[in-house]
């Protein structure tokens, strides 16, 4: 991979990072804080924030868990439908909505 490419997937993939960071922490804040009297968060605040983060960071990690594990298929099925050509209907074995074997 070229530096150029390298450096701004880099950046794409910080860019990603912290929009799902600043999303996460924007979620838990509101549901979990609710008195902004104070410069401390109450016990029960900390546990809420600790839970809903924890909760987020699972469900992100699974989610990118499932993409990782699907993304080789996909760059499989675009590469045959790219050296088929674009007039190659396409094949339903490898589409889950077609609901053939590949599902």
């Amino acid at each position: 991979m070229e530096p150029v490419a390298e450096h701004q997937q880099q950046l794409r993939s910080l860019r990603d990072f912290l929009l799902v960071y600043n999303r996460l922490t924007e979620l838990c804040f509101r549901h979990c804080v609710s008195n902004l009297n104070y410069r401390l968060l109450t016990g029960r605040e900390e546990s809420c924030l600790d839970a809903c983060a924890g909760k987020l960071l699972r469900a992100n990690h699974r989610l990118v868990s499932a993409y990782v594990a699907l993304m080789p298929a996909i760059v499989q099925r675009r590469g045959q439908a790219a050296r088929e050509g674009p007039g190659a209907p396409p094949d339903p074995r490898g589409d889950p909505s077609a609901g053939g074997a590949g599902t």
